[in-house]
């Protein structure tokens, strides 16, 4: 089994909704596990209502101008037509193979299927992120050898 199977899997878990997934061949075992049962989902969620009340209360200064409130709605409108190439996993993104060496791709760069952009380090396996489109890389979502989510938004590439 490979990286890509193994990430197929966890995205087949995570979207079924179960607990528990165990998998195993004649050489390989794999268990996923989610926090699914009721009081581990509610214990998740309540630091990030609490993370996210602060953020309520400044919302409200900077929308008193209106002009600055209409133009990230044009701009989000903008980024309708551009794909988004979105983690595969939980870990570090970096944008380089090794510190010594040029970034996988930079903004205005030329992409296309299969090229990796990215490096995201998982339990100390460095997993090679491949795009899964062909275009040209219009921004960069996350900085250097900072954390990510699953499924969040790495990269914005046009592919026209």
């Amino acid at each position: 089994m490979d990286i890509k199977d193994i990430q197929n899997l966890i995205k087949f878990v995570s979207k079924a909704e179960v607990s528990e997934v165990k998998y195993k061949t004649k050489d390989f075992e794999i268990t996923i596990k989610t926090p699914l049962a009721g009081s581990e989902t509610n214990y998740m969620t309540s630091p990030a209502v609490y993370h996210t009340a602060p953020q309520q209360a400044q919302a409200p200064a900077p929308a008193a101008s209106a002009p600055a409130a209409s133009s990230p709605e044009v701009k989000a409108e903008d980024d309708s037509k551009f794909v988004t190439i979105k983690s595969p996993m939980i870990g570090t993104f970096y944008r380089k193979p090794a510190p010594d060496k040029d970034l996988f791709v930079n903004v205005g760069d030329e992409i296309s299927e299969g090229k990796v952009v990215c490096v995201i380090e998982a339990m100390k396996l460095f997993n090679q992120i491949e795009s899964e489109i062909s275009g040209k890389i219009v921004k960069v979502l996350v900085d250097d050898a900072t954390p990510v989510e699953y499924d969040q938004p790495l990269f914005l590439v046009d592919p026209s």
